[in-house]
């Protein structure tokens, strides 16, 4: 699974890994792929420097990259407490209510929210990269579109290749445009923040968008096979996060989220604005039902409904209270039926990528 930009980053595997878990990106680069850190949940820079310096210590020397989540337009003198003072009463009190209704316990006295995106607020995430240009990040990703101008000179100034995600061909054009190296293009299968467009259309309509740029394809993929359908649209590699999330390097502190996630099928996942604000695909949960309810007061925009619900987040997730716990995860959800090291996983892909590429050959009439 070697291609032009794999070599071009020294992976072995044009196999893209995005992932929370500094254990997973590092076990995905000792495999011969390329791990990307997400940064969103590192609100403190100090924590951030920490597990880069993990790390440093357990990539073996592998490449590996860092994603975060920036606007490239920037709003001046806006700070947190300023979001938070824009979130409706009402809002807040239907929180409390979905809680109750499900015997939610409350945090402990002075116990502090563990999920917080404060990562979506531009500030957070410069202090992210400054932390992370002192060390040899080979590939900055951003998911909320075309990073600022300076970031994108910063990282060109280190060697290091930017990256941005894309739903459609017109904001890969943008993307271009605005001077990225790298587009993913994520279809509607994927875990997260993801558009209308499916995988099999979107990915070749980028890559004609954007050539001769290198395009991975996002969304759907979870297997040798799929991955050498990506390539057959065009794609230089493969950008995977939810196949991650049930390794054996995954830290969700949730055994219940675990089997939730080992039983679910592939309809079991639903476009919903419950978490950000923006459409994200997640596990469908009695909480996503309760947020696209139209009794209910409806969501808000990025960031005021991530910040609403932050300590609802943590809460549901501590005492894994099962009707609500839920997760960002794609489509290929329902082949994720077993736990299994990174290394396992990759060696799957890579024998059903074999398999495929045997497979075309003998249809093809090319067989040895």
């Amino acid at each position: 699974m070697e291609t032009e930009l794999s070599r071009k980053l020294g992976a072995e595997h044009a196999l893209f890994g995005f992932t929370p878990f500094p254990a997973v990106a590092a076990a995905l680069s000792r495999a011969g792929g390329f791990g990307v850190l997400g940064a969103v949940r590192y609100a403190a820079p100090g924590d951030l420097a920490r597990d880069l310096d993990w790390m440093q210590d357990h990539t073996d020397g592998r490449p590996y990259g860092l994603d975060v989540v920036m606007p490239a337009r920037k709003v001046e003198g806006v700070t947190e407490a300023d979001v938070e003072a824009m979130i409706p009463e009402g809002h807040r009190a239907y929180v409390q209510d979905l809680l109750a209704k499900h015997g939610v316990p409350e945090l402990a006295v002075g116990e502090a929210s563990g999920w917080r995106i404060t990562g979506w607020m531009e500030q957070v995430a410069r202090s992210q990269l400054d932390v992370a240009f002192d060390y040899p990040v080979r590939l900055l990703a951003n998911a909320l579109g075309s990073p600022p101008a300076d970031v994108i000179a910063r990282a060109h100034d280190r060697d290091i290749l930017v990256a941005a995600l894309a739903g459609s061909a017109k904001h890969a054009r943008r993307h271009a445009e605005a001077g990225i190296d790298i587009v993913v293009a994520q279809g509607y299968e994927a875990g997260g923040h993801t558009g209308e467009i499916a995988s099999m259309v979107l990915v070749p309509e980028v890559v004609r968008a954007v050539d001769p740029l290198p395009v991975l394809a996002a969304g759907g993929i979870g297997s040798g096979e799929q991955i050498a359908a990506g390539f057959a649209l065009g794609a230089q590699g493969v950008w995977l996060g939810s196949l991650w999330l049930t390794t054996e390097e995954a830290d969700l502190h949730s055994p219940a989220l675990t089997r939730k996630l080992l039983a679910a099928g592939s309809g079991d996942t639903v476009r919903s604005r419950a978490l950000t604000g923006k459409p994200a695909r997640q596990l469908r949960t009695e909480w996503t039902d309760a947020w696209d309810d139209p009794a209910g007061p409806g969501t808000l925009p990025m960031p005021l409904q991530g910040l609403l619900v932050a300590e609802a987040v943590s809460r549901i997730q501590k005492y894994e209270v099962g009707p609500l716990l839920g997760t960002p995860v794609g489509q290929i959800v329902g082949s994720m039926t077993s736990e299994r090291s990174v290394q396992a996983v990759v060696d799957d892909l890579t024998r059903g990528f074999e398999r495929a590429v045997d497979r075309i050959n003998r249809i093809a009439g090319r067989a040895s």
